[in-house]
C-alpha cells in the first residue's frame, strides 16, 4: 500500500479528477428557496421565524430538551461551560488532542485547561485517565473538586467527539458523579452520532454542535447549545441573548450577556440542511465501509467506530504505520490534487497552553504522527 494507490481509490471512490477536498458542503435542497424567503421578508437578523424553526429541528433530531442555536461553535461552548458554572481561575480537564477552540473557550474565561490522554476506542477523552488525575491530585469538599496543591476548583469536564467517534460516556459520568463536576459534551463533529442509541450531546448536562462550513450540515457560520432540561436551555436561551428581560419596547438586562444569537438567514440555511442529515449520514457511512475495506488487512488501520456506537464519520482517519510514512502519504496526496491532512497539533505544544497541567499524553502523542484524515464529504451512490 502507498500513496499513488491511495489517491488512487480515492479519485475512483469519488469520480473526480479535479481537486477533492477533505469535506465540502452540500447544497441540493431547500437552501436557495429558504434563504431567499429570508431576504424578501427583511428578517435577516436575530429575529424571525427560521431559528425558532432550526432550534425545534435540532430538538427532534437529537431528543435533546431544548436547543439554542448560536453564531459558531465556539460561542456553544462558551455558553455551555458559562451555564455550568466554570469561573476564572477554575480548572477545566479536557484532551490535548482536539481543536484549538476547545482550549480557547477555557482561556478567554479566564479558567485553566487541564490537559489528560485520549482512549484508543474513541480518539476521545479517556475515562480512566480522569479519573486517575483526580485520584492523584484532587480532593473532595461541600463544593465539589479541588486541586490539592493549587487550591482551585476542578468545574467541568469536556470531552470532544473526535471525527464524530462518541467517547466512552457512561464511564465517564461515573466519574463526573463521584467528584461533583460537570459534564459537557463537545460536539462540534458529532451530530448525527449515537451512543447506546442516544444522540452525543444529550448524555451531559450540555453539548455544544458546529455547522460550519465543513460540518456534515452548514449554516455557513453557526453552532447550538444543547441542553438536558429545559430549565438550563432557558438560561441559555437568556445568556446568549444578551440577558434582556422580555417586554414590548424596554431595554432592560439584568446580567452581562452575550450576542451570541444565530441570524434568521443562517437559520434558514440551518433548516434546507437538517432535511437532508439523515441521507448524508447514509452516504458517510457507505463511504466509510468502502474506507475500511480498501485498507483492509494492510498495515494501515482504518478507524472505526467503538463497538458501543452508531458514529457519523464525520472525518474518515487512518493510522499510518509510522510518522515517516505519514509524512509521505500527506505530501504526495495533496500535490496530486486530493486533500488530505494530519489531526491537530496536541494544544500543550501551542505557546499560549505550553504551561498547561497534563498527563504523559502517549497515546495522543502517538496519533498526533501517525493518523491522516481523508476526504468524507457526503456523495449519493
Amino acid at each position: 500500500m502507498n500513496a499513488e494507490l491511495i489517491t488512487k481509490f480515492i479519485r475512483e471512490l469519488y469520480k473526480s479528477n479535479d481537486f477533492i477536498p477533505l469535506h465540502a458542503p452540500t447544497f441540493g435542497g431547500n437552501e436557495k428557496k429558504y434563504v431567499l424567503e429570508t431576504i424578501d421578508s427583511t428578517f435577516v437578523s436575530s429575529v424571525g421565524k427560521f431559528v425558532d424553526q432550526f432550534e425545534k429541528e435540532i430538538e427532534l433530531f437529537t431528543g435533546s430538551a431544548k436547543a439554542v442555536a448560536t453564531v459558531n461553535g465556539t460561542a456553544a461552548l462558551h455558553a455551555a461551560l458559562y451555564v455550568a458554572g466554570v469561573k476564572r481561575n477554575d480548572l477545566v480537564i479536557t484532551q490535548a488532542l482536539t481543536f484549538v477552540a476547545t482550549g480557547n473557550v477555557i482561556h478567554h474565561m479566564g479558567a485553566e485547561p487541564v490537559f489528560l490522554d485520549v482512549s484508543e476506542k474513541s480518539l476521545g477523552l479517556c475515562p480512566l485517565a480522569v479519573s486517575q488525575f483526580l485520584e492523584e491530585f484532587a480532593d473532595i469538599d461541600q463544593d465539589g473538586a479541588v486541586h490539592k496543591i493549587t487550591g482551585q476548583r476542578i468545574r467541568a469536564v469536556v470531552p470532544m467527539h473526535t471525527f464524530g467517534h462518541p467517547v466512552e460516556l457512561d464511564e465517564l459520568l461515573v466519574v463526573c458523579e463521584k467528584w461533583g463536576l460537570v459534564l459537557v459534551e463537545d460536539t462540534a463533529e458529532s451530530l448525527g452520532s449515537y451512543y447506546k442509541g442516544k444522540h452525543t450531546g444529550t448524555i451531559g448536562h450540555f453539548g455544544a454542535l458546529s455547522f460550519n462550513g465543513n460540518k456534515i450540515i452548514t449554516t455557513g457560520g453557526g453552532g447550538a447549545v444543547l441542553c438536558q432540561t429545559k430549565e438550563l436551555g432557558a438560561s441559555v436561551k437568556h445568556i446568549t441573548t444578551t440577558a434582556k428581560v422580555p417586554h414590548p419596547y424596554e431595554f432592560f438586562h439584568d446580567e452581562p450577556g452575550f450576542n451570541y444569537r444565530m441570524p434568521n438567514i443562517n437559520a434558514a440555511l440551518g433548516c434546507a440542511q437538517i432535511e437532508m442529515l439523515s441521507d448524508y449520514i447514509v452516504e458517510k457511512r457507505i463511504i466509510a465501509g468502502r474506507y475500511e475495506e480498501f485498507f483492509n488487512g494492510t498495515a494501515i488501520q482504518f478507524f472505526k467506530e467503538p463497538d458501543y456506537a452508531q458514529s457519523n464519520y464525520w472525518l474518515n482517519a487512518i493510522i499510518c504505520p509510522s510518522e515517516e510514512f505519514r509524512n509521505n502519504l500527506l505530501d504526495e496526496t495533496n500535490s496530486s490534487g486530493v486533500m488530505t491532512r494530519p489531526i491537530w497539533k496536541l494544544l500543550h505544544r501551542l505557546p499560549m497552553f505550553s504551561g498547561a497541567m497534563r498527563d504523559d499524553l502517549s497515546v495522543s502523542k502517538r496519533i498526533e504522527g501517525c493518523l491522516v484524515n481523508l476526504p468524507s464529504s457526503p456523495i449519493e451512490f
